[in-house]
């Protein structure tokens, strides 16, 4: 018998890839290996300590004017190549506003939510509800509604934003409007949502409206932190500590459709146990010090301090300090739950 001719198949071999490569196809058995056994998320466990956002903060004063644009320092991964995102999903940031300043209307179809950090009194009107800032408040700015921020207070205000940008980009569903006035409408009552739906589980009965995301704009620190030592002294979970979850004020969902909110204790002595989970996080640090280990590496965390943690990481959570911890994260949660992708793995 006459040996192959290898040197015949090698040319109709390399004919047949330029011409599916050249057609704008691949082989799948050339991009196999990205159907990986789990997720393999190009962005990377990453801290940005308060002492540095701090003096970030404060130089900010002075370098960056409050025009059309915000005063807000965006939180790039650095293991997603200058992407603008925190993680594959979140953009977190700070954002600094300072006494008679106004960051101007503007709506998009991001939604958003802020945390306040420092400062008492300023606000953030949304759809023409004013709504009154103070450290540890935690407010939504949903999908394309109008919004501004405004500081008519002596102090200097800063909060961490947090949104859903890299997602909705990724959809091709970025929307973005410049309001033609510095404000939008402040027509409702001042915290009025709060009046309406701050009560827990007692709602109107004549709110007959289901949006997608919490009609209830602000969760008021005291109430969260009232609620946290309500459970303290109860069994908590192993993985998460005391963790209580900002819920839809009207259906118990989450507050937007593609984030979930929460906020968890852990206790003085208290170290968790690891856990996976599909989907990224950002976390803030309220309260307290501590100790995460994330895929082996180690992050101490105090007061301040901001944590990004990608989908699929093992993560631990410890108290290190004298005194309760208290954590806030926002995640992408709600759209994997949704898609039918969420998984953990204890």
């Amino acid at each position: 018998m006459n040996a192959p001719d290898k040197t015949a198949h090698h040319k109709t071999d390399e004919a047949f890839h330029k011409l599916i490569h050249d057609n704008h196809m691949w082989g799948l058995w050339e991009i196999a290996s990205q159907m990986t056994p789990h997720p393999q998320p190009q962005a990377i466990a990453h801290q940005w300590q308060w002492s540095l956002l701090k003096e970030v903060v404060k130089r900010s004063a002075t370098a960056v004017p409050v025009g059309d644009e915000r005063r807000a320092m965006q939180l790039f991964n650095p293991g997603l190549n200058g992407q603008w995102a925190t993680t594959n999903t979140l953009i977190a940031a700070v954002q600094v506003l300072l006494p008679g300043e106004v960051a101007r209307a503007h709506r998009h179809s991001p939604a958003a939510i802020r945390f306040i950090i420092e400062g008492d009194g300023a606000y953030t009107a949304v759809e023409g509800e004013k709504v009154i800032m103070h450290p540890g408040d935690f407010i939504l700015t949903p999908s394309w509604q109008w919004h501004d921020h405004g500081n008519e207070t002596k102090e200097t205000v800063v909060w961490m934003d947090g949104l859903d940008v890299p997602l909705t980009k990724s959809l091709n569903a970025m929307f973005f409007e410049m309001g033609k006035e510095l404000k939008a409408s402040h027509h409702k009552p001042v915290n009025g949502s709060k009046a309406l739906y701050g009560h827990g589980k007692l709602t109107p009965t004549w709110a007959k409206e289901r949006p997608l995301f919490s009609p209830l704009m602000i969760y008021s620190w005291n109430q969260t932190l009232e609620a946290l030592h309500d459970l303290r002294n109860h069994d908590a979970d192993p993985h998460d500590g005391i963790c209580l979850e900002y819920t839809h004020a009207q259906t118990g969902g989450p507050v937007l459709p593609t984030m979930s909110c929460r906020v968890q204790m852990i206790r003085k002595g208290e170290k968790l146990k690891p856990k996976r989970v599909t989907g990224s996080s950002v976390f803030h640090v309220v309260q307290g010090k501590g100790r995460s280990t994330i895929e082996g590496k180690t992050f101490d965390w105090e007061k301040g301090d901001i944590i990004a943690l990608p989908s699929w990481a093992q993560h631990d959570h410890a108290n290190a300090g004298g005194e309760d911890a208290i954590l806030f994260s926002i995640s992408d949660r709600p759209v994997l739950e949704a898609l039918g992708f969420y998984r953990e793995a204890l």
